[in-house]
């Protein structure tokens, strides 16, 4: 698949809060996801598809979704798109109220994601 198909598939996925159905059905088992920072407990660097799911139980898990919104996908040739995904949360350990505002950059190889980089400012 193109990186505008896998794109769009992922993005429509992410839009009904299908995260997890978009790792499960897009991604590769070898995945590997690069976070700007390291989430708490977690390296940067999550490598495999089960490590990248935990990764997103977590978040869901530490956050609650007031809503979000997801834009996109951008292509850049066969192999490459991004998304911009803006998000208002709470987190919940803490209570802090925040918007959030991120884009994903996504490689593919062998029309699934091969590799996920997420770029962002606290």
């Amino acid at each position: 698949m193109s990186a505008k198909s896998v794109g769009e598939k992922l993005v429509a996925l992410c839009k009904e809060g299908k995260n997890i159905d978009a790792i499960n059905t897009l991604y590769s088992d070898d995945v590997v996801s690069v976070e700007a920072m390291a989430m708490p407990g977690m390296d940067q660097t999550q490598k495999g598809i089960d490590a990248v799911r935990k990764k997103n139980e977590w978040w869901y898990e530490n956050h609650e979704v007031h809503s979000g919104d997801v834009e996109g996908p951008f292509p850049h040739g066969e192999d490459r798109f991004a998304v911009v995904f803006r998000y208002d949360v709470t987190n919940k350990p803490s209570g802090n109220r925040m918007k959030m505002e991120e884009i994903g950059l996504f490689t593919l190889s062998g029309g699934k994601v091969a590799k996920e980089e997420f770029f962002y400012s606290m």
